[in-house]
């Protein structure tokens, strides 16, 4: 590994109203609830103490928000990317989690597992792995060496994408557990292309 990796935050978005009322959200747009709100104020002085040189973020509303908390603290620009969304699940998008296991109790069980291929109609892990990781691996290839980067995106998106970063199959997954709301992961580049060293997950900034 080089002396001065590479070094790559992922940082999820704070908690919308959806989140609280364990609602579905996808694709779909949620925006930041007052916890939401003081999530990001709380996180964007932590990202800021990492200096951070490039910021891009998923281009949903609660992620942008997110965003502009970190962007505010570091002076950065956001760099938008569709590919840093959240899976697109379909017709489970909007249901609550009561609403979905009453309608369909045996996929309901698998999707709380984080086994989200189950959903018709919804994307599947190793394509929301591989649009992720080749949005990421263009971000960190933007910076120099001993540099940081931050890219805000979402829980399960980014819990399904760390394994494929690490080297290892998306199935690895279930070793994983969801991210908390702006709950971040630190990752560093072992050299250009190859895969990356887990050094931080599911770090949290207390909020007053």
């Amino acid at each position: 590994m080089s002396a001065d990796p590479r070094r790559l935050v992922l940082l999820r978005h704070g908690q919308t109203a959806w989140n609280a009322a364990h609602r579905i959200q996808g694709q779909l747009d949620a925006e930041l609830d007052d916890t939401g709100h003081a999530q990001a104020a709380a996180v964007g002085p932590r990202m800021a103490s990492l200096k951070p040189v490039a910021l891009w973020s998923s281009d949903s509303a609660r992620a942008r928000q997110t965003a502009a908390y970190v962007a505010k603290e570091t002076g950065l620009e956001p760099t938008y990317d569709a590919r840093l969304r959240e899976y697109f699940l379909g017709d489970r998008q909007g249901m609550t989690h009561a609403e979905y296991a009453e309608a369909a109790p045996e996929e309901f069980a698998a999707f709380r597992q984080g086994d989200f291929d189950v959903v018709p109609g919804g994307e599947k892990a190793i394509d929301v792995a591989n649009r992720m990781v080749a949005a990421l691996r263009e971000l960190v290839a933007s910076i120099d060496a001993g540099e940081l980067a931050v890219a805000v995106s979402h829980g399960a998106a980014i819990r399904d994408t760390v394994p494929i970063l690490l080297g290892l199959p998306v199935t690895e997954r279930a070793v994983l557990h969801g991210l908390d709301n702006c709950g971040w992961v630190e990752l560093r580049a072992t050299g250009p292309g190859g895969p990356f060293r887990l050094v931080a997950y599911n770090r949290v900034t207390p909020i007053s």
